[in-house]
């Protein structure tokens, strides 16, 4: 199934039905008076994050929702019926923008949210409303209000506790492989990464977290280059981000600045997030230059850096406590 995390949709609620001009007429009452309905309400344009979605492909191929019109009024004072309310079911982490792409309508963060984006329009009035001492058979009736309608953007940003970053090649496809069932694609050659994909980390029997991989970045991105950066908001409601260096490949320095310079160009407090630097593949480095690139990386970074080999699995334990960790501060940070 192709991956799509951005669509454009139009949206309409339904009318609301009309009031009806209607009089009593039954036999043996004279001057029965009026008895028109009042018009139903129309149908409301709602949104519902389901879990079970990961996706927006479906809204390539639909991209028109419409409410239904109220029911009309009737005689014997019976009101119209109320439209169905049309119910969108959405990836959960689904953002709802308006035209502009800017202004944020909505944010479907939570299993089974429900917003109600438009409100259909209410039913007319029948003539029983319009009844007075000195108008004893009013003929007016109103037509129900028009619905509302709009253009909005769906934006989907993956829910994940941890993301990888890095630059293409860095080993991130295989480290998602190796810590979780994700299957990602891997392959020797750049790029090999065209969507984000999601696997879930199971440490014991409590402890799981959601890690996120997303395409390689390379200098320009927030230019355009390569694949872009507009995969870097699956990533935004990261707790932390993991980021895997490659070792063999050399100047990892300029490597770590790099992405660090897309990050910030992002902005989104990307480059504000917490950060664990894995210098990868390390079963492919004498240790001689491993100590060395990691000392150089220590110290252009300002921060720890973790020794890890994807392939054969060396470091990648004490990687995954440490993410857990950042994520454990995070969660407790949020609930005080």
């Amino acid at each position: 199934m192709k991956f799509l995390d951005q669509a454009k949709i139009y949206l309409r609620s339904g009318d609301g039905g009309d009031g009806v001009v209607a009089f009593r007429r039954e036999k043996f009452i004279e001057f029965g008076g009026p008895d028109g309905g009042d018009g139903g309400k129309g149908g409301d344009i709602i949104f519902e994050a389901a879990q079970n979605l990961n996706t927006l492909i479906d809204f390539r191929y639909s991209q028109h929702f419409r409410g239904k019109k109220g029911g009309n009024g009737s005689g014997a004072d019976r009101t119209g019926a109320g439209a169905p309310a049309v119910v969108i079911r959405v990836p959960l982490g689904t953002q709802i923008m308006d035209n502009d792409q800017e202004t944020m309508l909505a944010d479907l963060d939570q299993p089974g949210m429900r917003v109600t984006l438009l409100r259909g329009g209410d039913g007319g009035f029948g003539n029983a409303r319009f009844k007075t001492s000195t108008n004893r058979a009013p003929r007016k009736a109103t037509k129900g209000w028009p619905g509302e309608e709009r253009w909005v953007w769906l934006r989907l940003k993956l829910i994940a506790d941890a993301g990888l970053v890095g630059l293409p090649n860095a080993g991130k496809s295989t480290f998602l492989s190796v810590v979780s069932a994700a299957r990602p694609k891997i392959a020797d050659y750049p790029f090999t990464t065209l969507h984000p994909q999601l696997g879930v980390v199971r440490l014991s029997m409590t402890e799981e977290f959601v890690l996120a991989d997303i395409p390689g970045l390379i200098e320009g991105a927030h230019e355009g280059a390569g694949l872009g950066d507009r995969f870097l908001g699956h990533v935004e409601r990261c707790a932390v981000l993991l980021h895997l260096v490659d070792g063999p490949a050399g100047n990892v320095v300029q490597a770590w600045r790099t992405v660090r310079e897309e990050l910030a160009a992002y902005g989104g407090g990307l480059a504000e997030k917490p950060e664990i630097i894995g210098l990868n593949k390390s079963d492919s480095m004498t240790p001689r230059e491993t100590s060395a690139r990691a000392a150089a990386l220590r110290k252009a970074s300002g921060r720890p850096v973790m020794l890890l080999s994807g392939a054969t699995g060396q470091g990648v334990p004490e990687v995954l406590r440490a993410l857990q960790a950042a994520i454990i501060a995070d969660r407790r940070d949020r609930a005080a």
